[in-house]
């Protein structure tokens, strides 16, 4: 059984012994894998002033109220200790320069399907990856503290990962770490704006997945987002992110896939799921993530009725049981 105390012991050695540290997360950032990323470097730089921390990566223009991205030189960067967060493959790290993830800590709370790193901290029990970043900081053992800024965006990562609260996820522990977050002052009110409050465009955006979901009989629907209809809403991809949980609120439907197509003419995969185990199939695919929140970074417009004929199935199985 892996030691979860003995592993965030040799987390903080190399830390300690770092002068510079950088923290890497996932392309295409959600906003755990900014409140884990930004905050872990909060804590980092409390207990250790002296160093220098570094967050680097794509920033979303919708989630730039989390915080700011750094800008570092090759040389920085061959000269850091690199910690990996919310980023289960190597594939997906989102960083300009070559990453050697032998050398890298690897920090997760998704299935470690692709073990890697020096140090391999997964916690799968985890709601998010900013969760296990709180319980680093309230952690008597750990020489991280607390503070106004890193509660705030560590508790943006936790609402944005658990669909503040909702997702089943969530656990009493979830509750009690925000317990102890909210008493630093974090902007509840705020934040929980932030997380509900659309763009017009994505919102009438809204209406047309309404209009042209498709529905199984097994309780499946998929929506394709071209990128004609991207265009006729003055959306992106990464606005398109902020409709994925759209056909969850219809009546029936117990898995969904949202398809986004991209610049190049593939499609990046949205897997969701209220029951139905799905990340095989992204995983089959060449995707990742959670056993009910998953995704494909890249599929072909023929490779769509193969990963719904996949998802009617896991659908089909799961009301056998």
């Amino acid at each position: 059984m892996m030691n979860y105390k003995e592993l965030l012991k040799e987390m903080i050695t190399e830390i300690e012994k770092a002068n510079s540290i950088l923290i890497l997360r996932h392309r295409k950032p959600d906003p755990d894998a900014l409140g884990s990323q930004i905050g872990l470097s909060k804590l980092i730089k409390g207990a250790y002033p002296e160093k220098s921390v570094y967050v680097i990566g794509d920033m979303p223009e919708n989630l730039k109220y989390i915080g700011d991205m750094d800008e570092i030189t090759q040389k920085v960067f061959d000269n850091s200790l690199v910690i990996v967060v919310d980023c289960s493959t190597p594939g997906l790290i989102n960083c300009p320069f070559e990453v050697k993830v032998d050398e890298v800590i690897k920090i997760d709370h998704h299935p470690n399907v692709t073990p890697y790193g020096k140090v391999c901290y997964v916690d799968t029990t985890a709601a998010s990856a900013s969760e296990i970043m709180a319980e680093f900081a309230f952690d008597a053992t750990t020489p991280f503290q607390m503070n106004r800024e890193a509660a705030n965006v560590i508790y943006a990562g936790i609402i944005g990962d658990t669909g503040r609260f909702l997702y089943p996820s969530t656990t009493s522990k979830t509750f009690a770490l925000v317990s102890k977050l909210i008493q630093h002052d974090v902007d509840l009110s705020g934040i929980a704006d932030r997380m509900i409050t659309k763009p017009l465009n994505v919102n009438r955006m809204t209406g047309y997945i309404y209009e042209h979901l498709e529905v199984s009989p097994e309780g499946m629907a998929s929506v394709v987002l071209t990128k004609e209809v991207l265009r006729r809403f003055q959306a992106n991809d990464q606005l398109a992110s902020l409709v994925v949980s759209v056909p969850g609120t219809v009546e029936g439907i117990l898995a969904w896939s949202l398809y986004v197509e991209q610049e190049d003419g593939t499609f990046r995969v949205h897997l969701r799921s209220k029951g139905p185990i799905v990340n095989h199939i992204a995983q089959e695919f060449g995707g990742g993530g959670h056993t009910l929140a998953c995704g494909i970074p890249s599929v072909t417009q023929a490779q769509i009725l193969e990963v719904d004929a996949k998802l009617k199935e896991a659908v089909r199985n799961f009301k056998k049981n």
